[in-house]
């Protein structure tokens, strides 16, 4: 389901419970008068019961009643107003104000009772003088008639003034016409406000003025009302089942900018970066936004400013001005010598020393890390190990991740020269040393050489499919984790810095990327691969952990 369909549904799902308001209380519900056939019957359904034999009894003018039945007919207020004389569908000079048509069935008798006021009854009766008595008589409004010709019996109800919830009952009695000789079942009464004279506005009165309506059946709502909230419930329903099921639960970016962005930099840092580039493609799907990624897009920190740099120059950018569409990402701070890079701290990174699993070592002091990276132990056997010859793997000089060993763990003190240039060449008996110039290539060399120790990025291990032949080294019993620099001091950590040319103009592809990444979900991506936010430190700008 597309993110329009939402929206349309969305839109619906508001409009059709504003349209039955409007309907139920505005249109018919404000005024609408109902009505309930509470009891149709005859007295031949009740020859069993006790006494059933004075209603087949029954009498009027002088003839027993045939097939009598009997009809409880209730009339209500069933709007939310009061319905006056004027509400009813009659010509104002027509007395009457409800028919009500019995088929077949002619009308015996027929009695009020259960008004739910007294003052109801002025509306049937009313007291007349003949000489020196005075007796009820019913009003003109109050009839009943028998046509012999269409085999029907009516009888006529008042106009009568009910307040809210204001009701009455009627009690018919009704007998089979005398010249019928057939048993059939009588037809339902029929219920409807006399129309009085026709007139070309009558139409939009009777929608909007007062109808008969049956109540029996819908007490809650009326029927266009049911009708619009099973509507409405199976909108909820559709939207609820793509919100569950279908869509997955991402909000999108608060900008998707269209253009191309080139990231570079750190490969320790990479992983989350590709993560949350490729979140933020299929956010901003449809957005025309493209972020190539490449096997060799991330070379390294240094590498990655280097690259930076030169693009700024060479779209000719100002002084004063961005670059619109590069960022380059740094294991702690660039070196000097690019005064046009502006950087912005953005994580916390944790790296780890790993080892071959032949090396026998899991936990090492400072100062045999620093004794082993100086080359001053040859044999893991020195410091506690396995006799296995050490083979020291280093990343290349441009790697923010040796840059933050040499600051962090070995007091500014650079490693010795490669021995080797291809860590293939190590001979597996001598102590040797080489160079590596990615993450993922030195955990696989570490893995895979026996005495070999190395470092990269700590969450970057446990995925890794050479994980089964490494040991991720503990310092000092330190363990290499963002709660292990926030609590124990862990050293081997470094702050992740994003980096423009130029400050990124606002509506630029990288100022929306870069804030995706740091306001936005790019930080839930961060901390699934174990980075700590600089946005959640005390003091973002120096990002440090607490």
């Amino acid at each position: 389901m597309s993110e329009q369909a939402e929206q349309w549904i969305a839109i619906l799902s508001l409009a059709f419970p504003v349209a039955a308001f409007l309907w139920e209380f505005a249109v018919v519900g404000r005024k609408r008068l109902g009505y309930r056939v509470q009891m149709d019957t005859l007295a031949a359904d009740a020859a069993d019961k006790p006494y059933a034999d004075v209603l087949g009894d029954m009498r009027h003018d002088g003839h027993q009643l045939k097939d009598p039945s009997f009809v409880l007919l209730r009339i209500e207020n069933a709007g939310s107003t009061k319905i006056v004389s004027e509400d009813y569908l009659a010509d104002p000079a027509d007395p009457y104000g409800i028919k009500v048509t019995f088929r077949d069935r002619r009308v015996a008798a027929v009695v009020l009772t259960d008004p739910s006021n007294n003052a109801l009854r002025d509306f049937f009766f009313e007291e007349v003088t003949e000489g020196d008595s005075v007796r009820t008589v019913a009003k003109p409004g109050f009839r009943r008639n028998n046509n012999a010709v269409d085999r029907t019996g009516t009888i006529r109800l008042p106009k009568v003034t009910l307040p809210r919830g204001a009701e009455y009952k009627v009690l018919v009695v009704l007998e089979r016409w005398p010249a019928d000789t057939g048993t059939d079942p009588f037809p339902d009464p029929v219920v409807q406000g006399t129309d009085g004279q026709e007139r070309w506005y009558d139409p939009l009165i009777r929608l909007l003025r007062l109808k008969a309506t049956r109540t029996e059946s819908h007490v809650f709502a009326s029927r266009p009302a049911w009708w619009v909230i099973w509507i409405l419930i199976a909108a909820v329903a559709v939207q609820a089942n793509f919100t569950l099921f279908v869509r997955e639960d991402k909000r999108p970016p608060l900008d998707c900018v269209k253009g191309t962005l080139y990231l570079h930099g750190s490969t320790a840092f990479a992983p989350a970066v590709r993560a949350a580039a490729q979140d933020y493609l299929a956010r901003c799907d449809g957005a025309d936004v493209h972020i190539p990624l490449a096997d060799d897009t991330f070379k390294g920190s240094t590498d990655g400013v280097t690259d930076l740099d030169k693009a700024g120059k060479e779209a000719g950018i100002p002084v004063g001005e961005g670059l619109r569409d590069h960022l380059a990402f740094t294991d702690g701070l660039a070196s000097d010598g690019h005064p046009r890079l502006i950087p912005r701290p953005v994580a916390l990174s944790v790296f780890t020393l790993v080892v071959n699993k032949d090396a026998g070592v899991e936990n090492l002091k400072l100062d045999q890390i620093r004794d082993v990276f100086a080359g001053r132990v040859k044999n893991w056997s020195d410091i506690g190990g396995n006799d296995v010859p050490v083979h020291l793997v280093n990343r290349d000089p441009g790697s923010g991740t040796r840059s933050t060993l040499v600051t962090k763990v070995l007091a500014g003190k650079e490693p010795p020269q490669f021995t080797e240039t291809d860590c293939a060449a190590l001979d597996p008996k001598r102590y040797g040393r080489c160079e590596v110039t990615s993450t993922d290539t030195m955990l696989n060399t570490t893995a895979s050489t026996p005495g070999a120790v190395g470092y990269s990025e700590a969450t970057a291990v446990a995925g890794h499919r050479a994980a089964d032949g490494l040991v991720k080294v503990t310092i000092d019993g330190r363990q290499p984790t963002a709660e292990g620099v926030g609590t124990t001091n862990y050293p081997y950590w470094q702050t992740e810095f994003a980096y423009t040319y130029g400050e990124a103009p606002a509506g630029s592809v990288a100022a929306a990327f870069l804030n995706f990444l740091t306001q936005q979900s790019g930080r839930d991506i961060l901390r699934d691969h174990g980075h700590g936010l600089c946005s959640e430190v005390q003091n973002s700008g120096e990002c440090r952990p607490a």
